[in-house]
């Protein structure tokens, strides 16, 4: 059996971006394919340099003002009546 492996262009616009709440304390990390779209092949003998590809990501952290936070209560544990069979 053989496998193809392939990419396409990616369709992000400049100017894209994502948002969201963490209601708990959060280690995020982020990262674009290290190839770039791959819209440029970096193997082989016509192989060129991925780099040219690649763009900055950015980041942008707020911490919200308590009145902003007025209700909001953390998150609870899901509570799961669970069943032991034998």
């Amino acid at each position: 059996m053989h496998e193809i492996y392939f990419m396409e262009a990616s369709p992000a616009k400049k100017g894209d971006f994502f948002e969201f709440f963490a209601e708990i304390d959060l280690l995020c990390a982020i990262s674009t394919c290290p190839s770039g779209d791959l819209s440029q092949w970096g193997w082989g003998a016509d192989g060129a340099d991925p780099l040219a590809n690649c763009h900055p990501l950015g980041v942008e952290v707020y911490e919200l003002g308590s009145e902003l936070l007025q209700g909001w209560k953390p998150p609870e544990p899901v509570r799961v009546k669970s069943v032991y069979l034998r």
